[in-house]
């Protein structure tokens, strides 16, 4: 028999939190009920995704957990004439951090004036340096390779000599092998301090460009005996891969103007035949004809990195190069 005057046991009370009643809508306002099919015939305010443009062919899809990525654009359909060397040549600098990172490391400047003038963009990602103007929103752009701007000093807008030249031989600025760019440097350097305008037939009067063949970037020798200039450096190193795209702004429109801007094919006849031998004397003006016979017969050889390190010292130009018994009196 149970005890009298036992309280009785309760049940434990549960230990889930009652459900949350659904929140209901504002006084007038009817409750709309979901998943329920769109009406056809009322517009939707949601913005259709535009067809893909060629520019979003070349664009890889940023990963995402749970999608799955585009595979890399086939260069090779854009552009059959590379070879494939000339397409696996492509930028690790390709993201604004990493044009931050490399402009603050190297303290570098990008133009003569202001840099306000010049817009330095990164590449995209497996994007070669052979590609066009499609990777820039159809903008004109061209490639200059990291170590022109920091070894070799070279600086926007291009001079009037470095247009013509490029011109001339039909290469873009990124063809040109680092080591050819300091001939170029030196070369306007010393003549623009002896009071005298670069001249590009004297330069191919001195030098000679080489077909690149299987190296891709076109590279100068200088002629024997017509020889003012040593090589910038023997074995240019960790310079490739490096490259960032030059773009022209509002401040300076004209900035890319007066020189191809991309890759040429030099596989074309034409291209071939602009990478001739030195100039001819005969084939010269006759002040282009009497300063290169006077330079290359000074027997005098000087060294590409000083006179592009001596630059804005006239001083130190002046002795180096050893005025007046140098040239171009």
């Amino acid at each position: 028999m149970a005890r009298t005057g036992a309280t009785p046991k309760l049940p434990a009370p549960s230990q889930n939190p009652p459900p949350k009643s659904r929140k209901q809508p504002p006084p007038g306002k009817p409750s709309t009920p979901r998943n329920l099919p769109r009406d056809p015939t009322v517009p939707s305010n949601r913005a259709q995704r535009p067809a893909l443009s060629r520019l979003d062919q070349l664009q890889p899809t940023p990963p995402q957990s749970s999608a799955v990525t585009r595979p890399a654009p086939d260069y090779k359909l854009f552009y059959p004439w590379a070879p494939p060397t000339l397409l696996n040549e492509t930028s690790s600098i390709n993201t604004e951090a990493d044009v931050l990172h490399f402009r603050d490391k190297t303290h570098l400047t990008f133009h003569k004036e202001h840099d306000d003038k010049v817009a330095i963009r990164p590449c995209l990602p497996r994007e070669p340096v052979c590609t066009d103007n499609d990777g820039n929103n159809g903008h004109p752009s061209c490639f200059i390779y990291a170590t022109v701007f920091k070894k070799v000093k070279l600086r926007f807008p291009f001079t009037r000599f470095e247009r013509e030249l490029l011109t001339e031989l039909d290469i873009a600025p990124a063809q040109l092998h680092p080591n050819g760019w300091a001939f170029v440097r030196a070369f306007q350097i010393i003549y623009t301090h002896l009071g005298h305008p670069a001249s590009v037939d004297v330069f191919l009067f001195l030098f000679e460009a080489k077909n690149p063949g299987d190296r891709l970037w076109v590279r100068f020798n200088g002629i024997a005996g017509r020889s003012i200039l040593s090589i910038f450096q023997q074995s240019y190193k960790d310079w490739k891969s490096k490259f960032v795209r030059v773009c022209c702004n509002d401040q300076d429109p004209t900035l890319l103007d007066g020189f191809p801007l991309y890759w040429v094919n030099m596989g074309n006849q034409d291209s071939k035949d602009n990478l001739r031998k030195a100039r001819s004397p005969e084939k010269m003006g006759e002040l282009d004809k009497e300063n290169g016979v006077e330079v290359a017969s000074t027997n005098t050889t000087l060294a590409s990195p000083s006179i592009i390190k001596f630059e804005f010292e006239e001083s130190q130009l002046d002795f180096y190069i050893g005025l007046p018994s140098f040239f171009l009196s």
